[in-house]
């Protein structure tokens, strides 16, 4: 296929990246308020409407700017709030809770590939409109690959770090969680050095590769 053009690149993502963002912070808050924590509920965030959950930089300022430069797409919506004291078994439950993240990206990215075989599917006849899916597919496999796996490390305040606390014996998770506050910091300088590319690289294209193959490409 051809290579698109920024504004086309713009267009193909947006979607992707606005589902993948939003549907990660509302299983959030759905496995929250099935677990007892209706905070998210209340503040009007358990909602598909991607005004509730954009965060002007995350959502919108570094995907753009990502996509302007070539590289790999990431983003974050605003947090969804959860208060922990609310939840029936606090410290399981917090795993929980953030485990629905990723495992929402996940399923995402199945979706997406389902969207790519049905365009596949239309053949030629139906190009105008099979070429754009094929494309918002790939989008929606990488960006959602790439989040649960991103997500999944165990560094607070990633969803991967709250897993970790909330299974780690208590001295360990107290210990991990004290490394919340620096956790972003250390992001950035994984991102600085090269180090998160080759962390993140191998699980993210082993998975790429098997949802792709799902899709028939």
């Amino acid at each position: 296929m051809e290579e698109l053009t920024l504004a086309q690149r713009v267009a193909v993502w947006a979607l992707p990246i606005l589902f993948a963002i939003t549907v990660h912070e509302v299983a959030h808050g759905w496995v929250a308020r099935r677990l007892g924590d209706p905070t998210a509920m209340m503040m009007g965030r358990l909602t598909l409407n991607p005004l509730r959950h954009i965060d002007p930089v995350g959502t919108v300022l570094v995907p753009l700017l990502l996509l302007f430069l070539g590289g790999f797409v990431f983003g974050w919506a605003r947090p969804v709030p959860v208060t922990w004291e609310n939840l029936r078994h606090p410290k399981r439950d917090m795993a929980l809770v953030a485990a629905a993240g990723p495992a929402a990206n996940f399923l995402m990215a199945l979706g997406w590939a389902l969207v790519m075989r049905l365009a596949i599917a239309l053949g030629d006849d139906l190009a105008w409109a099979a070429v754009p899916l094929i494309y918002m597919g790939g989008a929606g496999i990488a960006i959602n690959v790439l989040l649960m796996v991103l997500n999944l490390l165990p560094l607070p305040p990633l969803d991967g770090g709250r897993i970790a606390t909330g299974v780690l014996p208590g001295p360990w998770a107290w210990r991990l969680a004290r490394v919340e506050p620096y956790g972003f910091f250390i992001l950035l300088g994984l991102i600085a050095t090269g180090l998160l590319g080759r962390i993140l690289g191998p699980p993210v294209h082993a998975l790429q590769g098997a949802i792709f193959a799902l899709a028939g490409v």
